[in-house]
């Protein structure tokens, strides 16, 4: 038996469409997973077209998740298409760059309300129907800045701690019922959250002398993680944030 096979499998991923959620749900699919693509505007169908070109069901799904009366349409679009959900992939998120004291209040609430109050609710949505069949895996993006402070990013910051905290709690109550809870931390990628850093030479060398894979990291990287931890090969592990950040927090 393959332990990453997915043949048959249902997996929502958020912002799926471009980035690193769309390297997950490329991967997924390689593995054999039919995918629900989360994206806020519906333009970018590359990451569908891809999925489909392989043999593999996809759908776009277009909602904005910072706005939590839209969750529960995720869920039911995807079984009415599906008839089911065993993979999650909560990975939509933005970041929003001002020093603390100029930090605007809207930012924050930006930030909070799609990079943790989204993961939250549709963990808590998602996990009602996983409960029903007793079987589920759900991944959630964390960040680096699970782990550090950063500068300049403090709702980000506060929101990706805060993912670890929801990956934790609810792979306490739900370990025991068949579903895995488990996050991934890329470390530093090659996305558009990540062009202005890059760009800045000094900020870019900074980074690059601290990981000892000495390269950004690339979506890519991430698939094989998503797929080990959406598959039966990783049915023992529960609560982890798993860190894929070519050494980063080892240094």
């Amino acid at each position: 038996m393959n332990l990453f096979d997915l043949q048959g499998k249902t997996a929502i991923v958020t912002g799926g469409a471009k980035g690193l959620g769309g390297a997950i749900a490329i991967g997924l699919a390689k593995a054999g997973a039919d995918i629900a693509i989360v994206t806020s505007s519906g333009k970018n169908r590359a990451v569908y077209d891809q999925i489909t070109a392989m043999g593999r069901k996809a759908h776009i799904i277009v909602a904005d998740l910072s706005k939590e009366e839209n969750l529960p349409k995720v869920v039911s679009e995807t079984l009415s298409v599906f008839g089911k959900i065993d993979i999650l992939v909560n990975n939509s998120g933005i970041i929003r760059r001002t020093p603390a004291a100029d930090h605007a209040a809207q930012d924050w609430h930006d930030v909070i309300d799609l990079n943790m109050n989204s993961v939250f609710f549709l963990c808590q949505l998602v996990g009602r129907e996983m409960l029903k069949q007793g079987s589920g895996k759900i991944i959630n993006i964390a960040s680096m800045l699970t782990f550090q402070g950063g500068i300049n990013v403090p709702g980000y910051t506060a929101s990706k701690h805060g993912v670890a905290g929801i990956t934790k709690a609810l792979a306490n109550e739900w370990a025991g019922k068949g579903i895995n809870v488990n996050a991934i931390a890329p470390g530093y990628m090659e996305t558009d959250n990540t062009a202005a850093l890059r760009a800045d030479a000094d900020r870019n060398s900074q980074i690059m002398v601290r990981i000892p894979a000495g390269r950004w990291g690339t979506p890519e990287d991430l698939q094989g993680p998503a797929v080990f931890l959406a598959s039966k090969a990783s049915d023992y592990m529960s609560g982890e944030v798993l860190c894929v950040d070519g050494g980063w927090m080892t240094r």
